[in-house]
């Protein structure tokens, strides 16, 4: 596989090897893949939790004004 990296984005790589935290430019790119994936399950985690709090929103029959729904979820988030 070949890639194509912007100058700044290859010096990034190129600084990042010779700081000696990786040993390779792959190491560079394997590493940065892992936290895009990461990042990526992380994001789908929290639209998959707040999905079920909208359903549970839907489904809770409390009647709230304005200030308490707003202090609940406050509450719930801190």
């Amino acid at each position: 596989m070949n890639i194509s990296l912007t100058p700044t984005l290859e010096k990034f790589v190129q600084d990042k090897v010779a700081s000696g935290l990786y040993n390779s430019v792959s190491e560079v790119i394997r590493e940065a893949l892992r936290l895009l994936a990461s990042r990526d399950n992380v994001s789908q985690e929290r639209l998959a939790q707040l999905n079920r709090d909208i359903e549970e929103g839907w489904n809770d029959t409390t009647i709230y004004n304005g200030q308490q729904a707003m202090e609940k979820l406050i509450k719930k988030y801190e």
